[in-house]
């Protein structure tokens, strides 16, 4: 899968860099100058390279990452003064609309957190299904502090985290640091930085020796259980589970786990 990227409006280079390898495909934030920042060209960018990861069977994980001291530091304030209704209305429509995309994704979503993550930042970084962080990454919702809360951020902040913390974040706009993060359930890891890549590919390559249908029915199934009761919920479990087991990979890794063989995924 590629894209074409689009310059960046300061330096002339891509802001969004999509590099495909081993069955991972890593889209790489690329605004520096801009502290990585998710302007609208950013946001449509990625929402249409997760719209053409979702129909490409050769993905089979998806890493969102960046360089430098700043993960991503959520919109960019640069574009969003003095701006019309509409104008408001269609730029968190399509951050929300991203954000979507990536929970709604077949692939596992994770983000590889090397620096701050704010606002929109700590928000794209809640969407992802996965999140390994460096020590020195921090997170906050600091909207509240320029007049602008951090409502869109909110939704899925909320969904990893308790509610009163959430609340706390997106009163006073404090950071919280990488092992308040993992205490809290924001991050699935923390380790040094040296080590972020590792523990990135330790998932990745975990993710990838599954069958790649039994990892999008699972991931749907979990998100789609999360609202319901507990009684429709295994409902709603014991459906998936019983179409999952019907199906070729379920039947191909249970027979391989019983002949001591690894087992042939077709994906079907």
């Amino acid at each position: 899968m590629s894209t074409t990227p689009r310059p960046d409006d300061a330096g002339g280079q891509p802001d969004l860099i999509v590099a495909a390898r081993d069955g991972v495909t890593t889209l790489q934030l690329n605004r520096p100058q801009r502290r990585h920042a998710l302007s609208l060209s950013l946001l449509e960018q990625l929402d249409e390279a997760l719209a053409a990861i979702a129909e490409d069977k050769t993905v089979r994980a998806v890493v969102i990452a960046s360089e430098g001291k700043v993960f991503c530091s959520g919109h960019d304030l640069g574009e969003m003064t003095g701006r019309s209704e509409e104008d408001y209305q269609t730029l968190f429509a399509t951050c929300a609309r991203m954000m979507q995309r990536v929970r709604q994704l077949p692939q596992p979503v994770i983000a590889r957190v090397q620096g701050f993550a704010t606002a929109a930042g700590c928000q794209l970084v809640a969407a992802c299904d996965l999140a390994v962080a460096a020590e020195e990454a921090q997170f906050a919702t600091p909207g509240v502090r320029i007049g602008l809360f951090c409502t869109t951020p909110m939704v899925p902040l909320v969904r990893n985290i308790a509610p009163k913390m959430a609340m706390e974040m997106l009163l006073t706009g404090q950071p919280i640091s990488a092992q308040q993060a993992l205490s809290a359930g924001l991050v699935n890891r923390v380790v040094p930085a040296n080590q972020l890549d590792a523990a990135v590919s330790e998932l990745t390559d975990a993710i990838v020796a599954s069958s790649p249908l039994t990892v999008s029915i699972g991931k749907r199934a979990f998100y789609d259980q999360l609202s319901l009761d507990e009684e429709t919920a295994y409902q709603r479990a014991v459906a998936v589970m019983t179409d999952n087991a019907l199906r070729h990979d379920a039947q191909e890794g249970m027979t391989a786990f019983l002949e001591k063989r690894s087992p042939d995924w077709t994906g079907s």
